[in-house]
């Protein structure tokens, strides 16, 4: 059997070219609700250990939705919990669709699936493990059409200057 040491040497570099382009998340994780409802009790936590303050990261929400889902925007609590104990708290609107009223993000017949940049450029001042939790703030409990939810941190390769 002979190889073909040239053919073997171009698979190696195109595969390593494709599989370093893609964003480096150093924590991704999903949740997802039972019977696509979202409730006040159901609320979610996403544990994020941070090694690096001199980093730079972009954070991102994935919400996936039913195309019959009754709104344009989600209402949500967002905490942060450092290291340390502090917590944050923003109330955040999470447009889904624009003002026309077409879904945004990507859509099949059932389902729409949306990333949102909660921050870009982000950094951590200590290190240790942070924790982000997502709470339902709609004025209808339980929330009906929400699929999941999924957190990602992404290492944008960039480091702060001082």
């Amino acid at each position: 059997m002979r190889i073909n040491w040239a053919g073997f040497g171009l698979l190696i570099a195109i595969t390593a070219a494709f599989s370093s382009c893609g964003p480096n998340y150093i924590y991704q994780k999903k949740h997802e609700f039972e019977a696509d409802q979202w409730s006040y009790a159901d609320t979610i936590n996403f544990v994020v250990d941070i090694p690096d303050t001199l980093s730079i990261y972009n954070l991102y929400l994935e919400v996936k939705h039913s195309t019959d889902f009754s709104y344009q925007n989600l209402y949500a609590n967002i905490y942060t919990q450092f290291p340390g104990g502090e917590r944050l708290k923003e109330l955040a609107s999470l447009e889904l669709s624009n003002n026309g009223g077409l879904w945004m993000g990507k859509c099949t017949s059932k389902y729409c699936t949306l990333n949102i940049p909660i921050q870009k450029g982000a950094y951590f001042n200590v290190p240790g493990k942070y924790t982000f939790t997502l709470e339902q703030f709609m004025r209808v409990n339980p929330i009906q059409g929400i699929k999941s939810f999924a957190f990602r941190v992404e290492d944008t390769g960039e480091e702060r200057n001082f």
